[in-house]
């Protein structure tokens, strides 16, 4: 492995790490609240397109970060739109 390759490795690490704090505390509280749809909507579609570019390159640090962050994403997002959809519901007269 050369230093490049580590590099990609030490960073794909960190930024996926990143994640896990928010989704722990997502699923622990349910609250959601301040977390922006629109954000991790856009954050999601660009980790996808991140993805299918480091397939494409057979870039495997990038494909490894972006498949684990699209998970932990994925997760904030789904309990983001549950949380959306059940504030519109409890709304409703």
């Amino acid at each position: 492995m050369n230093s490049a390759e580590v590099i990609g490795y030490c960073a794909a690490t960190l930024t996926t790490a990143s994640f896990v704090p928010q989704v722990v505390q997502a699923l622990r509280t349910k609250d959601l609240h301040s977390i922006s749809l629109a954000m991790y909507a856009a954050f999601c579609l660009g980790i996808s397109l991140w993805l299918v570019y480091g397939l494409l390159m057979h870039a495997w640090p990038v494909v490894i970060a972006n498949v684990l962050t699209l998970g932990l994403a994925g997760i904030v997002l789904v309990l983001k739109i549950k949380q959306v959809l059940a504030d519109k519901r409890a709304a409703k007269p």
